[in-house]
């Protein structure tokens, strides 16, 4: 029988008749990306065929239109249709430890409060810049494969820091600090901004690797009184912030474009954090729905 050898694990298998790479790996239990299932509906399996590309099967029809989209040289096929007759080795392109993580992106939920309690709360909201341009060369399934990377590696550094992602709205979030006890939570909500910067430092040449294409993110934080509550309708009720406060966070985030920043932070937040961080700039601004102008900081780093 056909060998499969991958790369980087040094693992051989066996190919079945008429089975495809992808189905080779599921059975002897590589992780394998492949988001849409197999039915060549997006590109998260396709292998790069270091040797063997002989022994391979031509494109069918479904493999040759996503390989017309994506612009894919005659040795990156997609693993969910390619059979061999011959022994092949193959590299993976989309797979790493981050990737056998995703299935655990459900996460804790947490508890519903009581209505109408007020809490002073560090709100922090992040939006990636510019996906709807990174996006619209994908196909569906790859977009949803990078921002579930793109939200695990973000969580993790929000959830390192004692924050809870509330919200997903598209590509942005909104998380909360201070849920349990409000003490640090300004400075936790800044350890994390830093640490998503961070993060999506290192997504880069994952994504440039894979799609030939990266982004940014801007993040805003505000600290300051919201209302917690469970809102919904019956089996769709969660708990929530909101108010004021939550509505200036968001404006100052969106406020990173006119800044040309990618993180900043109200006055109040300032004045809880301003011994423990490095600043850059400091911008005074009108924001969208507010009335006059405020002074937003620019952090670049911890002290």
């Amino acid at each position: 029988m056909p060998r499969v050898r991958y790369m980087p694990d040094h693992r051989a298998v066996e190919a079945l008749q008429e089975e495809t790479l992808l189905q080779a790996s599921l059975r002897e239990a590589i992780p394998h990306a492949h988001a849409c299932g197999g039915h060549a509906r997006c590109s998260t399996c396709r292998v790069f065929i270091v040797q063997g590309i002989e022994y391979c099967s031509p494109p069918n029809d479904r493999e040759q239109t996503m390989s017309e989209r994506l612009h894919f040289g005659p040795e990156i096929r997609l693993a969910c249709q390619t059979k061999i007759s011959g022994d092949v080795e193959i590299r993976r392109l989309v797979l790493d430890e981050e990737d056998e993580e995703l299935t655990d992106q459900l996460g804790a939920k947490v508890a519903p409060a009581p209505v109408g309690e007020e809490k002073l709360l560090a709100i922090l909201f992040a939006d990636i810049r510019g996906f709807t341009s990174f996006a619209e060369r994908l196909p569906p399934y790859d977009v949803v494969h990078v921002l579930n990377r793109y939200f695990h590696q973000v969580g993790q550094a929000i959830t390192r820091h004692g924050g809870e992602i509330n919200n997903y709205i598209g590509d942005g979030l909104m998380a909360l600090f201070g849920l349990d006890c409000k003490a640090e939570a300004a400075i936790k909500a800044v350890c994390a901004a830093l640490d998503m910067l961070d993060a999506v430092e290192r997504l880069r040449p994952y994504l440039e690797n894979v799609y030939t294409q990266s982004f940014q993110i801007g993040i805003g934080v505000h600290f300051g009184e919201v209302v917690i509550g469970s809102i919904g309708h019956d089996q769709t009720r969660r708990m929530t912030a909101i108010g004021d406060a939550v509505n200036f966070a968001s404006r100052i985030e969106s406020a990173n474009k006119q800044a040309g920043t990618r993180f900043l932070i109200s006055e109040d937040t300032f004045d809880e954090v301003k011994d423990r961080i490095q600043t850059g700039k400091s911008v005074e601004l009108p924001l969208a729905g507010k009335s006059g102008c405020y002074t937003l900081y620019e952090v670049v780093g911890l002290k």
